[in-house]
């Protein structure tokens, strides 16, 4: 029986547990009662002083915690009729979180800067379309810190995109996941959309990658004090109640520790974030040397692969879209290469997202060791990984 191949692209170890991070789980796996639907208290308030110390004054009852993003953008998406608009390339949930909750999604293309957000000017030329058609677009969802493609978008851009969705009246959700792993911080600056456009803007952040293990689902989400704010976030409350969407109490009070961020937790995520830029622009450097055109990664751990320049000695090889292109490099390199078409492009179009911590291998010593030294791209294991991924890109343009 032929297996099936994931509707989305499969989870990611990421990095190892931070050890007093598990100390804190561990030192709460007694507690029995429920965590609250939303968070506790303590949780909330961890989050909100997380949100402070980045320029947005948070009070705790606007502040709901959940196991995991996709809970807390299904609720988003259910609390409220009309259409989605998303970005294209978007992360890989996003539309069939929109399918679940019964709304309509919209694609919307990026410009040639950045991804996470939309071409401002395509952005109003889609609204128009879906309000002459009769709908009515009410999400606008991005990601500023671009989780598929691994950019920042500019603030002049976003600041046109913002000014575009005030026009329309939409309310954006701003994924800032990705935000504290900025490669070079001092070199690329990161500003939201609620910084511009406060009473629309729904800031959520997954905590699973960033500051907690990727296999402990839980995420935050900042409600606007004006616009429609308070009614998304009662409608969003009563949804997270329908389903139990609470959070065991051991990662809560885990998650809500790592979120006033102690030195251990700032160590780790600037340790991180270099560890991710050090491969990246490694990755980078491969796939330039093999004709394959990539917006150079400024934040998290992946980029964004177009290999249409290379159309011609692919399809001599039996690739002739995104789905044999994703088939073809997850055989070469042993591990999954998802294909643009699962991210929302067009499956003709040959793109696909790269995520560099596989280059560290498998066991959780390599990757403790790659990032705490000076210099983790001199390890033999990452060297072969690296030579073998730009072989396989080599391969496929011919060279």
């Amino acid at each position: 029986m032929q297996q099936v191949p994931p509707a989305l692209p499969p989870p990611e170890r990421g990095l190892p547990v931070l050890p007093e991070l598990g100390e804190r789980l561990a030192g709460a796996a007694g507690l029995a009662g429920p965590e609250p639907v939303g968070g506790g208290r303590a949780l909330r308030e961890a989050a909100c002083g997380y949100w402070a110390r980045r320029g947005l004054p948070t009070e705790p009852g606007r502040v709901l915690a959940a196991p995991g993003a996709q809970p807390l953008l299904l609720a988003l998406f259910a609390s409220a009729g009309g259409e989605v608009l998303l970005t294209r390339p978007c992360s890989a949930s996003y539309s069939p979180l929109a399918r679940l909750a019964g709304r309509l999604a919209y694609h919307v293309p990026v410009p040639a800067e950045c991804g996470g957000v939309p071409d401002p000017y395509a952005l109003l030329e889609t609204v128009r379309r879906i309000r002459a058609e009769g709908g009515r677009p009410r999400f606008l969802v991005l990601s500023v810190a671009d989780d598929t493609t691994g950019t920042v978008a500019p603030p002049e851009i976003l600041h046109e995109v913002c000014e575009a969705a005030a026009a329309e009246e939409l309310t954006v959700v701003s994924d800032e996941t990705w935000r504290d792993t900025l490669h070079d911080p001092h070199e690329t600056v990161f500003v939201g959309p609620a910084e511009m456009y406060p009473d629309r803007v729904v800031v959520l952040t997954d905590l699973a990658g960033p500051l907690a293990p990727a296999g402990w689902p839980a995420a935050i989400a900042r409600f606007p004090a004006g616009g429609a704010g308070p009614a998304l976030y009662a409608r969003a409350v009563s949804l997270l109640t329908a389903v139990r969407a609470e959070l065991p109490p051991p990662v809560a009070a885990a998650v809500g520790w790592a979120l006033t961020e102690p030195e251990p937790v700032r160590a780790r995520s600037a340790a991180t974030a270099r560890l991710y830029g050090l491969l990246g622009e490694a990755a980078r450097e491969r796939l330039d040397a093999a004709g394959v055109l990539c917006r150079p990664p400024r934040t998290g751990p992946h980029l964004y692969a177009d290999l249409g320049e290379l159309r011609v000695p692919l399809a001599a090889r039996g690739v002739t879209d995104s789905v044999e292109l994703e088939e073809r490099l997850s055989a070469a390199l042993g591990r999954p290469v998802p294909g643009g078409h699962r991210f929302g492009d067009d499956p003709d179009a040959l793109r696909v997202r790269i995520s560099t911590p596989p280059f560290l291998g498998t066991g959780d010593d390599r990757r403790c060791r790659a990032l705490s030294t000076p210099d983790p791209l001199a390890d033999p294991d990452v060297v072969e990984a690296l030579s073998t991924f730009g072989s396989a890109f080599s391969e496929l343009s011919g060279d």
